[in-house]
């Protein structure tokens, strides 16, 4: 068995070679861009582990996993034109580079070639490909909804929060197992608890992002610490420390400060003074447990499943 690094490379290889129209360039062009600016390739990487729990042809799981990698770059370049961001991965953003509009079709058509990814599978096994692709896809443009709802919202509760995270990041790794073991030729029940672990990763994960965006060492974490705080972002410490203070201090929670880092060091001192951090790596620790039980009840031989607690280490554990 291949371990995630030997798997990353089997997609860093075959990314270059994806072929595209020579014309119109200036939609295909951005499609390249975008999937030529690296990152860890985390999802695919799960695709393909997940398919060799069940097959010795890793490859036969390979245009799934590019599905995957393309259909999560897609949602980058339309989140970054949402968001209006001027950086991807230190790079401009395809919007900033050829303009809202061609972004937003080159976007379109990446869930085109996702599609034609996923039509090269065997055909015994398309349907449920396709039906987990497809519920996979829109669980993440449902999050992507609710997250932009909750930006006017005041009533977001902390229940609502984990519903939006579960489905903008959790899903897609939660999809990306599931898809894996169903093309390795997985039974219902072993891609049910791959999906369970993807998915309870997806959301420790994201909740780990909001304790180290607070709590985290700018230069390992690569991030600028106190983002959310400045932002105001409803985040599940956030969400935890409106429900715990009382009005003065919602006034520093909440309010405008002429100096951001004044704000950061506030909102940090209530988080302390109201145990927030343990709160949310309590949660975090809850929904990892769930992940490392539906890994523990998976039907296969203990041996096999090493890679996999190797991934959950190399996802979760991140210098803080």
């Amino acid at each position: 068995m291949h371990n995630p690094t030997e798997l990353q490379k089997i997609i860093e290889q075959a990314i270059p070679k994806l072929a595209y129209p020579a014309q119109p360039a200036n939609l295909y062009e951005p499609i390249k861009y975008i999937m030529s600016l690296g990152g860890k390739r985390i999802r695919p990487v799960m695709v393909l582990m997940a398919a060799e729990l069940f097959t010795d042809e890793v490859t036969k799981a390979l245009d799934v996993a590019l599905a995957i990698e393309t259909f999560h770059n897609f949602t980058l370049v339309h989140d970054d034109i949402m968001d209006n961001a001027p950086l991807r991965r230190g790079k401009q953003t395809v919007h900033e580079k050829w303009g809202v509009n061609n972004a937003i079709l080159s976007g379109d058509v990446m869930m085109v070639e996702s599609n034609k990814h996923l039509s090269k599978v065997d055909v015994n096994v398309l349907k449920p490909v396709l039906d987990t692709f497809n519920q996979t896809a829109q669980g993440v443009c449902e999050g992507q909804q609710l997250d932009m709802e909750f930006e006017t919202r005041d009533d977001v509760s902390i229940e609502e929060y984990l519903e939006m995270i579960r489905l903008k990041t959790a899903v897609l790794l939660g999809g990306a197992m599931k898809l894996g073991a169903i093309v390795g030729g997985a039974d219902d029940k072993n891609a049910a608890l791959l999906y369970e672990f993807g998915e309870n990763l997806g959301v420790a994960f994201q909740l780990q992002d909001d304790i180290l965006d607070v709590y985290g060492d700018p230069e390992k974490f690569g991030k600028q610490v106190g983002g959310d705080i400045i932002a105001n972002k409803k985040t599940f410490l956030h969400l935890n420390a409106k429900a715990l203070i009382n009005a003065e201090e919602t006034d520093i929670l909440l309010g405008e400060h002429e100096n951001t880092s004044n704000k950061v060091k506030a909102v940090t001192l209530l988080y302390n003074n109201y145990g927030i951090k343990e709160l949310a790596n309590t949660k975090m620790e809850q929904y990892l447990a769930k992940a490392y039980q539906a890994l523990d009840d998976l039907v296969i031989a203990e041996n096999r499943k090493t890679n996999l607690r190797e991934l959950a280490q190399q996802i979760m554990v991140r210098e803080s």
